[in-house]
């Protein structure tokens, strides 16, 4: 009966004060779009300027070539300064420089005189766009031979197969990675403020006086909440399917015990700093910095952890992100594999032990 009156007090508070509904569907709804929309790591419609010293045939062709491609915006300059201008100027990703003897040269075993300069001040554009280049320039080189009645046989021929994501969309695996930055950063700003909002308003000393134990208030401050985060988490998912058309392949049921495990220790967390600052602002700002950043650099939602530095790789192993980011990413892309989903599953569900019991120790020792 306590806790049920506890409950129905919170639930009063949320629909009086709409920012916790604002924080559990709003913010999820824009910072998917924001981040859903704005990062990408596929390079399409690379700006490449084209330098031809001897207009042939052959170079018009291949130039033509990459008016073709989805991945280019070809134009012609006059000479080899302007194109190195707008490289410089950035109007320019690449330069593609045809020297004058290409067409004679273009069977020649040491291969025609083709230069490519780059910008590298984005490294991922620069791999993908010299990666691209010369992808297109053995597309073209095949199709040539063909025109001309010429089979080209390679000793090596490699068949390439794609696993789990196909098309390559790098927005497959990052939707669903994001889908775990932003639940980290929410679940946490849930509860960081309920704690604190009391003592700021005067209403916890009241709370102190009734016969409430220090689980059923914990309690009380956590399940309304955890229904508002589990909302805003199927909201999440929901766009990642219908919006953004990534694929999921894996069980709704076990996504959803994956994402009530982080989604607890989300909640623990920001219960815990809602309990250590009795100040609303302050415990908003510390959430913030110990939940977002961390999760957005150290998850691997974004950068490999296996090519970060070892002690950085030990230290992504207290946040919780980390573990959430693997089972989304899997469950959306692979499907149900257990040797992944059930390690980081243990994990997250230590971790919100972790968290909840840290929380009931601080809350009782502040009760003394």
């Amino acid at each position: 009966m306590r806790l049920r009156g506890l409950l129905r007090k919170e639930a009063l508070q949320i629909l009086r004060d709409p920012s916790s509904i604002a924080i559990a569907f709003v913010m999820p709804l824009i910072l998917l779009l924001l981040f859903g929309y704005g990062i990408s790591l596929d390079a399409k419609r690379i700006p490449v300027d084209f330098v031809v010293e001897n207009p042939t045939a052959e170079t018009a062709s291949f130039e033509a070539s990459f008016g073709n491609s989805p991945y280019f915006i070809p134009h012609r300059v006059p000479d080899r300064q302007t194109a190195e201008d707008d490289l410089v100027a950035g109007r320019a990703s690449a330069v593609i420089v045809l020297r004058s003897d290409f067409s004679r040269r273009l069977h020649d075993p040491r291969g025609a005189p083709i230069q490519l300069l780059v910008n590298g001040t984005d490294a991922n554009t620069a791999r993908l766009a010299t990666g691209y280049v010369d992808g297109a320039w053995q597309a073209w080189l095949t199709q040539l031979a063909r025109d001309r009645g010429v089979d080209l046989v390679a000793p090596v021929t490699i068949e390439q197969r794609i696993w789990f994501n196909a098309a390559v969309r790098s927005r497959n695996f990052l939707v669903p990675g994001l889908i775990a930055i932003i639940m980290t950063l929410i679940g946490a700003l849930l509860t960081a403020l309920v704690i604190a909002r009391e003592w700021e308003r005067g209403t916890m000393e009241a709370l102190l006086v009734t016969p409430v134990s220090t689980t059923e208030l914990l309690l009380g401050k956590l399940i309304p909440y955890f229904v508002l985060g589990m909302g805003g988490m199927i909201l999440s998912v929901a766009m990642a399917i219908l919006l953004f058309d990534v694929p999921f392949r894996g069980s709704f049921p076990v996504l959803t015990i994956a994402s009530a495990l982080f989604l607890l220790a989300a909640l623990g967390m920001g219960l815990l700093i809602s309990t250590i600052s009795k100040n609303q602002f302050v415990a908003g700002q510390i959430a913030i910095i110990v939940t977002f950043l961390p999760a957005f650099i150290l998850s691997g939602f974004l950068f490999d952890i296996q090519s970060m530095p070892p002690i950085v790789q030990w230290i992504t192993h207290v946040i919780a992100a980390r573990y959430f980011v693997a089972i989304l990413q899997t469950s959306f892309l692979a499907g149900n594999v257990w040797s992944i989903i059930l390690p980081n599953a243990v994990a997250l569900a230590v971790m919100a032990s972790f968290f909840l019991g840290l929380t009931k120790h601080k809350t009782l020792k502040r009760l003394e």
